[in-house]
């Protein structure tokens, strides 16, 4: 590829500039564009095509700037361990979706680690962040030097002639390029240079079988209640097992959002770190920057702290739902605390789970590794927490470093291992020399440390005092495989947890949850069993059959809707299964809730309705496991939804019955 001389180099960072100096003028226009002129989008400067030869995904065909003549273009200089990469993506894929005849994104993955070079890592991670564009692996930073990247993430916008328009950094980038798409598309549209015939990639995800994890990133043990916390982070949940892998109940609907209330009905987004203080459990959710709260008696989730939105100015503390956290992905129980690995910050928090006031604990909220005092220390996108009883410990990932927390009122900062932001490796031994890659889980196991060393795909071990590493099991290879300790494979593992003399490790590129006898030391597998709750959970977010049946009339005053249901001749309920209704609608109130959950299959259910406004509708959302009478049994799970349409009157009757035929097949 050509090398651009000097003087176009300095021409494009003048143009460059533009777009960044643009950002406060951005937020203060109309998003039609107006206040940028035609020849700020209509540059001469002709962008770099890809070099031939490079690894493409989530498309069959390389690409290339030619083929997209008449299309905008963005590249999306990313690397897939960068926490304000991540934050960009809804950024991304809200424009996407706003202009998705006119606009292409392309991912340019130029990577930071070693293991961020291999292409079917960088697979795993598209996957993971859900990405529906194309992504060129960049691995030798060929495409970073010609567009002159200096920070991840860069953005680099393109006309539809194939020339660049500008270019910007960082987080917060859906309104400083927007207005630059509108008026890119005004000038192109006048002039019919810009084509809307649709462009479709082949993506990862279709090439790709569901599984029952889906990318667990923590994981935590209770030996106490033997109990065994799963954070399954895609599928947006957390599933519940006992130490033997039988899976109990699963909390949360499985749908991406920020949704308090019954387990079932609660949402997540990307959940991480876990803490627990008796039957309640506390969940960093990290993509919606709360930290939820779990009753694990009543079966509810509540907010605990977070607006919902990444905190956008550094150390503001506050109460409760009022607090704006930034990305949350560790979390530990000490006394009756919770500390946060505040990940998108690059700080440590701590909350009162009483009073849910969060501060900062230790960290300016500046990227990089300095010790000290703790309000003056310097952390890199922590990721894990462990403690000894005395202090606390960081898994420190983008310094691939493990830290040390003092607790007390003049408690300091200190590195176990670990250098700085480019200084990674795979080197054992004591003190400077040792060397981890992007760590991301550690726990304590007697006096020393077991620690995820996520991209060497290694659990290591660590001694605090001796400041010592060695590794205790994993060969290094990113694949999948049992057997003794120093043999076996993980691939990119990100959570530990220690309870009865077994490791569980969230083995998070191959979706399982992998154990780890302490004597003598063997690698298994957690073998998910009474699978039929998860299948029942993934089938509970989206019911097989909507039917709408005929209307119903109530008083104005409310009425009490006696439902039954009832399955075939020659088949009975599963008693052993969480049959189950949700009930819910629109402008109606349940006794003055918007939804409502009944267990079990003893039938009628009473469930109190009134109408709130105009239209009204009843929906029922049920959940029935029925089996055929006999030995050898067939069984069913079935997911229908029922829509009724209300009618509100004066004198309409407070009692309705309603009984309805669950099929045999979802026909």
């Amino acid at each position: 590829m050509k090398i651009l001389s000097n003087r176009p180099l300095l021409f494009i960072s003048l143009l460059f500039s533009l777009l960044c100096s643009c950002q406060k003028q951005a937020k203060s226009q109309s998003d039609d564009g107006m206040n940028i002129s035609a020849s700020q989008v209509k540059s001469s400067i002709t962008a770099p095509d890809f070099p031939k030869g490079m690894e493409w995904l989530n498309t069959n065909h390389p690409i290339s700037l030619k083929d997209l003549r008449g299309k905008i273009v963005l590249l999306d200089f990313w690397t897939y361990c960068c926490i304000n990469c991540m934050h960009v993506f809804p950024d991304l894929k809200k424009l996407e979706e706003e202009y998705p005849k006119e606009l292409v994104i392309i991912g340019v993955h130029s990577a930071k680690f070693t293991t961020e070079q291999e292409t079917d890592n960088i697979r795993e991670a598209i996957l993971r962040y859900n990405l529906t564009h194309p992504v060129v692996n960049d691995k030798n930073l060929k495409v970073w030097r010609m567009y002159n990247a200096h920070a991840w993430p860069t953005f680099v916008l393109i006309n539809p002639n194939g020339n660049i328009i500008g270019k910007t950094t960082g987080e917060g980038i859906y309104n400083k390029i927007k207005p630059y798409i509108e008026k890119t598309i005004k000038v192109f549209d006048k002039e019919e240079k810009l084509d809307r015939s649709p462009v479709n990639f082949e993506l990862e995800k279709t090439k790709t079988p569901e599984s029952l994890l889906s990318f667990p990133g923590k994981v935590l043990a209770d030996a106490k209640g033997d109990r065994l916390f799963i954070s399954d982070s895609n599928h947006n949940r957390i599933v519940v097992t006992d130490l033997d892998g039988n899976v109990e109940y699963i909390i949360g609907s499985g749908k991406p959002g920020m949704k308090d209330g019954s387990f079932s009905m609660a949402s997540f987004k990307q959940p991480q770190g876990l803490a627990l203080d008796g039957d309640t459990l506390y969940v960093a959710d990290t993509e919606n920057h709360a930290i939820r709260k779990v009753n694990l008696q009543k079966k509810t989730v509540t907010t605990l702290v977070g607006t919902g939105k990444q905190a956008q100015q550094f150390n503001k503390r506050g109460t409760g739902t009022s607090v704006a956290l930034n990305s949350p992905w560790g979390l530990l129980m000490k006394n009756g605390m919770l500390y946060v690995a505040m990940a998108g910050s690059h700080q440590i928090w701590k909350v009162n789970p009483k009073t849910a006031y969060a501060e900062p604990f230790a960290g300016t909220g500046q990227e990089n590794l300095k010790d000290g005092p703790r309000d003056q220390a310097l952390f890199a996108q922590p990721s894990g927490l462990a403690t000894d009883g005395t202090y606390l410990y960081s898994a420190d990932s983008e310094v691939s470093a493990i830290r040390q927390i003092g607790l007390g009122p003049n408690g300091k900062v200190n590195t176990i291992v670990g250098k700085g932001l480019f200084q990674y490796g795979d080197v054992d031994g004591t003190g400077d020399k040792v060397r981890l890659q992007h760590p991301l889980g550690v726990t304590s196991w007697k006096d020393k440390l077991l620690v995820a060393d996520t991209y060497n795909n290694k659990i290591k071990l660590i001694d605090p005092n001796r400041r010592s590493s060695e590794t205790w099991s994993g060969n290094g290879k990113g694949i999948y495989k049992d057997g003794p300790a120093q043999k076996a494979s993980f691939n990119e593992p990100g959570g530990l947890s220690v309870a009865n003399n077994t490791l569980y490790v969230a083995d998070t590129n191959n979706n399982l949850i992998r154990t780890i006898n302490l004597k003598p030391k063997e690698v298994g597998t957690l073998k998910l069993k009474r699978i039929q709750n998860l299948e029942m959970a993934q089938e509970a977010s989206s019911p097989e059959k909507v039917v709408t049946l005929d209307p119903q009339t109530i008083s104005s005053n409310g009425a009490t809707f006696k439902v039954s249901l009832k399955v075939p001749d020659s088949y009975h309920f599963n008693d052993q299964a969480p049959n189950k209704i949700l009930v819910s609608g629109k402008n109606i109130s349940l006794d003055g809730q918007q939804q409502k959950e009944y267990d079990g299959a003893d039938f009628p259910k009473s469930i109190a309705v009134k109408a709130t406004g105009a239209y009204p509708e009843l929906h029922l959302d049920v959940y029935a496991y029925y089996c055929e009478n006999g030995a050898d049994a067939l069984c069913l799970f079935k997911t229908l939804r029922y829509k009724i349409p209300l009618k509100s009157q004066n004198n309409g009757p407070k009692t309705v019955l309603l009984t309805q035929s669950l099929p045999l097949n979802s026909n």
